[in-house]
C-alpha cells in the first residue's frame, strides 16, 4: 500500500501561481480529482471580517482555479462553495476576504449551500455507514442531512493553517464541519473531535475525489480560528489525504499530531489517512516540511469567549447551561459571539494583531489586491504595492456591521427557522383545504 502523500512548497506572491500549480500536481491531485464530475472548490471563511491567516486566502483560490484550468478541467465543471454559521456572515465573508473578487474573474459559479440547495437526510446519503459513526447517531438520534449536490461530486477543500480552541489545529478535516452538517452544528462541539471523523467517513462515501490545498502563507497561533496572532510564514500544503495534510500542519506549528490532536489520531486509528509523520511520504520542499514553528498553541492565551466556551461544553458550566443550547434558547449564544468577537475584540484588537503581517508582501498583496490582479502574470504577481497601505477600520461602522450580522445569525438561527416553519404549519393546518 503506498505512503500518504504530502507536498509542500516556499512561495513568493511572483510565483504563488507556478507554485501552487506545482504543488498540486507533486501531490498528484489529478488522480484524485476527476475531469469528468463537478468540483466544489470548498471555501473557508472563518471569520467575516478580514483577519490573516483565519480564512482561504485570494492567492490561494486564484492559484487552485489558475492550476486547474492550465491542466485542461473544465471552468463550468468547477464552482465556488460556502457555507454558512450561525455566526458567520459568509456573503459579508467573500467580499472581505476577496474570494468573491476571485470566482468572478475567473466567470466561476459561486454556491451558497444554504440558498436554494436541496439537502438529503444522511441515511439516504450513505446508507449502512451510519452504523460506524462514532458520535454522530447519539448527537442527532432523529438524523441529519448533507447537500444533495455533494453526492458524487469532487471537492477540494481549501483551509489555512491554524490552531482552534476545540481542536488545538484546524485544517483540511474541519473544513468539512459547515458543509456536511445542516443545522445545529453547535451540538457537536462536545463530541468535536469524533463528529470530524463521522464527516470524513461520510465524504469518503459520498466524493468520487477528495483533495485539501492548505495555505501557510499566513499562520494562526493562539486561540482561533479568530482571535489569533498571524505569522507571515511563506508555506502551502496539498495532499489527497485530510488527515496526513492536517498531521503536517499540526508539526509545522510545533505539535505532535497524535498526542496533541484528538481527531488526528481518531482518523489514524480508523484507517481513515495516515497521522503519523514518520509514515508520510514528504514531497517538495524538504526543508521547509522540517520547520517547527513553536507555537504556543489555543490554550496558552485564550480569549474570554474561548474560555467560556471551555466551561460550557467541558467544565463546570456544561450542566447548568449546555442544554439551553439544545432548545429555543440557544440563540442568546450565537448574540454573545457576535457582540464580544465582531463588536468588541475585532475593532479593538484586531489591527495590533495582524500589524506586523500587514507590512509583509502578502499583507500588501491583499490590500492592494486589485491593482495587482491587474499587473499579474501567469507566474503570479510580481507587483504588491509600492507603499503599504493603512489598515483602516472606522470603529463605529465595524460596530453598525457587526449589530447587521447580529440581526441575520437571529433572523437565520435554526431554533427560529424550526419556529417558523411551525407557525406555518400550523396555519395550512388550520387552512380549509380548498383554500390552501
Amino acid at each position: 500500500m503506498p505512503k500518504s502523500k504530502v507536498a509542500i512548497l516556499r512561495t513568493t506572491p511572483a510565483t504563488v501561481r507556478d507554485d501552487y500549480h506545482e504543488l498540486m500536481n507533486l501531490a498528484d491531485y489529478q488522480e484524485t480529482i476527476g475531469k469528468d464530475a463537478d468540483t466544489a472548490l470548498k471555501i473557508n471563511i472563518s471569520w467575516h471580517f478580514f483577519f490573516p491567516s483565519s480564512s482561504t486566502t485570494p492567492w490561494q483560490l486564484d492559484g487552485v482555479i489558475a492550476a486547474m484550468l492550465k491542466d485542461g478541467y473544465d471552468r463550468d465543471l468547477i464552482h465556488g462553495c460556502h457555507n454558512r454559521t450561525v455566526v458567520i456572515d459568509s456573503h459579508l465573508g467573500e467580499r472581505e476576504n476577496k474570494q468573491i473578487d476571485v470566482t468572478d474573474a475567473y466567470n466561476l459559479r459561486n454556491v451558497h449551500l444554504y440558498e436554494g440547495e436541496e439537502w438529503l437526510d444522511i441515511k439516504d446519503a450513505v446508507g449502512d455507514l451510519t452504523k460506524d459513526f462514532l458520535c454522530l447517531n447519539e448527537v442527532y438520534p432523529k438524523g441529519f442531512s448533507v447537500p444533495k449536490r455533494f453526492i458524487g461530486e469532487n471537492i477540494i477543500h481549501l483551509p489555512t493553517v491554524k490552531t482552534h480552541v476545540f481542536t488545538t489545529t484546524t485544517g483540511a478535516m474541519k473544513n468539512a464541519f459547515g458543509g456536511l452538517l445542516n443545522e445545529h452544528r453547535h451540538w457537536t462541539h462536545p463530541v468535536i473531535h469524533e463528529t470530524l471523523v463521522d464527516l470524513l467517513m461520510i465524504q469518503k462515501k459520498i466524493h468520487p475525489g477528495i483533495f485539501a490545498v492548505m495555505d501557510g502563507t499566513f499562520a494562526g497561533d493562539g486561540p482561533g480560528p479568530r482571535c489569533m496572532t498571524p505569522h507571515a510564514k511563506n508555506v502551502i500544503l496539498a495532499s489527497s489525504d485530510q488527515v496526513a495534510i492536517d498531521a503536517v500542519a499540526a508539526a509545522l506549528m510545533g505539535f505532535d499530531p497524535l498526542r496533541d490532536c484528538k481527531y488526528i489520531r481518531l482518523a489514524h486509528e480508523a484507517g481513515l489517512g495516515c497521522g503519523d509523520i514518520n509514515e508520510i511520504e514528504i514531497v517538495g520542499d524538504q526543508s521547509a516540511a522540517a520547520e517547527r514553528w513553536h507555537f504556543k498553541g489555543p490554550f496558552q492565551k485564550m480569549t474570554f469567549a474561548s474560555k467560556m466556551q471551555h466551561k460550557i461544553y467541558w467544565g463546570p458550566l456544561k450542566k447548568p447551561v449546555e442544554w439551553s443550547l439544545k432548545t429555543w434558547l440557544a440563540p442568546w449564544s450565537y448574540m454573545a459571539s457576535v457582540i464580544y468577537h465582531d463588536m468588541y475584540w475585532y475593532p479593538r484588537f484586531s489591527r495590533p494583531n495582524m500589524e506586523k503581517v500587514l507590512a509583509s508582501d502578502w499583507g500588501k498583496l491583499f490590500q492592494n489586491w486589485t491593482e495587482a490582479v491587474e499587473r499579474s502574470d501567469e507566474h503570479g504577481f510580481p507587483y504588491v504595492g509600492d507603499v503599504q497601505p493603512e489598515f483602516q477600520r472606522n470603529v463605529s461602522a465595524m460596530i453598525k456591521q457587526g449589530a447587521q450580522v447580529l440581526g441575520t445569525c437571529i433572523k437565520e438561527a435554526p431554533e427560529t427557522q424550526t419556529k417558523k416553519r411551525r407557525q406555518k404549519l400550523a396555519q395550512l393546518q388550520g387552512t380549509p383545504p380548498g383554500e390552501r
